[in-house]
């Protein structure tokens, strides 16, 4: 059990963060956020979410529209889109404390290196969320299917800041868990580089690729790709049954858009380099290449 209720930072308070974020504050916990271009929506009429398991009102939300007015916390939720991240620099440090616990809730392979490079001091986890939720309007998260959130340590030396947090996610409604920061990330890449690439480039959405016997074929096809690079680079707890257990998973979703293609349809920038180049390079240095990836790359 907690001694010390932790005060949350959210920045990036779109599908994921105004979620995870607003279920916390739901639950009692104290929640910062980080707006954009909904912070004066937010400010006079609060956050919305419509979720799938129970939708919520926050009359009050303690908005901010710039990090420099935030408080220091205890924990940091970055929800920004990895191609954002050298934004980190100006952003994190008004809300760090010399223990601060901050968590990637973010795609791809290489993220957590890349900002321990540019901020070596900070402790880092990432936050692997299996969701569909989308922002469909200001001050609105849709929170579709699924939820679960693993967080893999990646340089907190005290583990028990790491599973406070888990137990504050668990205690607000959350299926979280405490998971091995490698095995987690390359596991998440599996339906990451397969289903975020293939909608991009057959335009459509999750369910119409898995109702295609022949697309199907392909995506355990890609899929198997991605799970023997993982092994390649000393990846244990993964298997080719992996595959199906994550088509499983999007058989029973509801129809959705991954988050690359309504970047691409939004003309907004695509997360290319930790979902395709990185992990790609990691498994070519191991002495693996993997083709089908390197196409949607491409």
């Amino acid at each position: 059990m907690n001694q010390k209720k932790l005060c949350y930072g959210v920045i990036g308070t779109g599908a994921i963060g105004g979620y995870y974020g607003g279920k916390l504050a739901k639950a009692g916990e104290k929640v910062h956020f980080l707006f954009h271009s909904d912070y004066d929506y937010v400010v006079e009429h609060g956050l919305q979410v419509d979720s799938c398991e129970g939708s919520f009102h926050l009359d009050v939300v303690n908005a901010y529209h710039r990090a420099a007015d935030m408080p220091a916390c205890d924990v940091v939720l970055v929800s920004l889109k990895s191609v954002n991240n050298y934004l980190l620099p100006q952003l994190l440090p008004p809300l760090l404390k010399p223990d601060t616990l901050v968590v990637l809730i973010q795609n791809g392979i290489g993220v957590e290196e890349d900002v321990q490079k540019m901020l070596p001091q900070v402790r880092l986890a990432a936050g692997l969320a299996y969701i569909c939720s989308a922002k469909t309007e200001p001050g609105r998260v849709n929170h579709q299917s699924l939820g679960r959130i693993s967080l893999g340590n990646y340089s907190c030396p005290d583990t028990e800041r790491v599973e406070a947090v888990v137990a504050d996610f668990v205690a607000a409604g959350i299926k979280a868990d405490r998971v091995d920061y490698r095995e987690a990330r390359w596991k998440k890449a599996v339906w990451n580089m397969t289903f975020n690439g293939m909608s991009v480039v057959l335009n459509t959405q999750t369910d119409k690729l898995v109702a295609d016997s022949f697309i199907e074929r392909l995506l355990r096809r890609q899929m198997l790709e991605i799970i023997h690079a993982a092994q390649a680079v000393g990846v244990e707890g993964i298997g080719d049954d992996y595959a199906e257990t994550m088509l499983n998973m999007t058989r029973k979703m509801k129809p959705y858009s991954p988050s690359m293609k309504l970047d691409y349809d939004f003309h907004r920038p695509m997360e290319i380099n930790y979902l395709y180049t990185r992990p790609i390079e990691e498994a070519r240095g191991a002495g693996v290449s993997m083709p089908m990836m390197e196409m949607l790359e491409d």
